[in-house]
C-alpha cells in the first residue's frame, strides 16, 4: 500500500528538541510498551547518553549533545553555560519516510504501509535477510540479536488502531513528542519554527520538505544546529533511488550477452 492508497490521514511525529529536557520517559516508555529488552545501560565515560543510538531493541533514542562554544564536546574541562555553554537534546525515532527504501527492499512483504501512512515490520514475517538495514539512510532499522529480524519503530501501530497515541508522546512532560495528523503537525512546526528563530538563527525544521530526497518524513524535528551535529544526515536520499535504472541497465546487459552467446553458437555451427 502507498502513501496515496493510505485510508487515514497520514499520521506522525513533530519532536521540538527546544522543549526536550533529557528526562528519557520516551525510551522507558517505548521499551515497556513494545517489550524490548533492556540494552545494558553500560556508562561509556564519554556522555550522560547510556542509550548510544538507535537498534533493534531501542526505538527511541535521546541524545545528549554537549556543546562549547569554541571546544569540542568533552566533558573533562567542563564551561559553565553562562560562558558560552548549552546542551542540545534530541529523541530520534524512525521517520516513517515517505519514499522508504526499506519497503522496496524487503523480499517478503515483513514491511508495509500502514493504514496510517507509517512503515511497519510484521516481526512472524520477517526472515532476518537484513536487506532493509544498509537500506535505511538514517540507521534505523537493525536486527535484533535475540531474534535475528529486523525491527523499528511502529509508531505504536497497535495503539493507533486502538485510537491511542504512542507510548513515547503520551510519556514525554514537556510535549516535546507530539503526535497527531501530518498536515497539522506540519503547520504547527512551522509555526513553532518562527517563534524559535527569533531566538536562535541557527533553528530550522528537518524533514518537513517534500521535495527532499525521501519525499519528506512523517517525524518532523525543529533543530537548533545542523542535522549532522544530531547524527542526522544533512540530505538524506532514499537508496533505492536508482534500482530501475539499474535493473534496466542488468537487463540491457544479459540480453546483449545472451545474443553474443547465440551469434557464437550459430557462427560456430555454419563453421562446421
Amino acid at each position: 500500500m502507498t502513501t496515496n492508497e493510505v485510508a487515514h490521514e497520514r499520521m506522525g511525529f513533530f519532536t521540538d528538541t527546544t522543549l526536550c529536557i533529557g528526562c528519557k520517559a520516551c525510551e522507558v516508555a517505548c521499551k515497556e510498551w513494545n517489550q524490548l529488552p533492556a540494552d545494558g545501560y553500560h556508562f561509556s565515560a564519554e556522555s550522560y547518553d547510556n542509550t548510544g543510538a538507535l537498534s533493534g531493541t531501542t526505538w527511541r533514542h535521546v541524545a545528549f549533545i554537549e556543546q562549547f562554544e569554541g571546544e569540542s564536546r568533552d566533558l573533562k574541562t567542563p564551561v559553565a553555560f553562562e560562558e558560552g555553554g548549552r546542551w542540545l537534546m534530541s529523541s530520534d525515532v524512525c521517520k516513517h519516510c515517505t519514499h522508504a527504501a526499506c519497503l522496496d527492499v524487503c523480499p517478503t512483504g515483513a514491511l508495509f504501509r500502514s493504514e496510517f501512512g507509517t512503515v511497519v515490520v510484521q516481526d512472524d514475517i520477517c526472515n532476518g535477510c537484513g536487506y532493509c538495514v544498509p537500506a535505511c539512510p538514517f540507521g534505523v532499522i537493525d536486527r535484533r540479536p535475540d531474534t535475528g529480524r529486523a525491527a523499528k519503530c511502529t509508531l505504536c501501530y497497535d495503539r493507533l488502531k486502538d485510537g491511542q497515541p504512542p507510548a513515547c508522546a503520551k510519556a514525554c512532560p514537556t510535549e516535546s513528542i507530539q503526535y497527531g495528523e501530518l498536515s497539522e503537525l506540519r503547520a504547527r512546526a512551522e509555526k513553532r519554527l518562527e517563534t524559535v528563530a527569533v531566538i536562535d538563527a541557527r533553528a530550522q525544521l528537518y524533514g518537513a520538505d517534500e521535495r527532499g530526497g525521501v519525499g519528506g518524513f512523517g517525524a518532523l524535528f525543529l533543530l537548533t544546529d545542523d542535522p549532522e551535529v544530531y547524527g542526522l544526515p544533512p540530505a538524506p536520499r532514499v537508496t533505492t533511488r536508482d534500482l530501475p535504472q539499474m535493473w534496466k541497465s542488468a537487463a540491457l546487459a544479459a540480453a546483449a550477452l545472451g545474443a553474443g552467446i547465440l551469434i557464437a553458437a550459430f557462427g560456430t555451427r555454419d563453421a562446421d
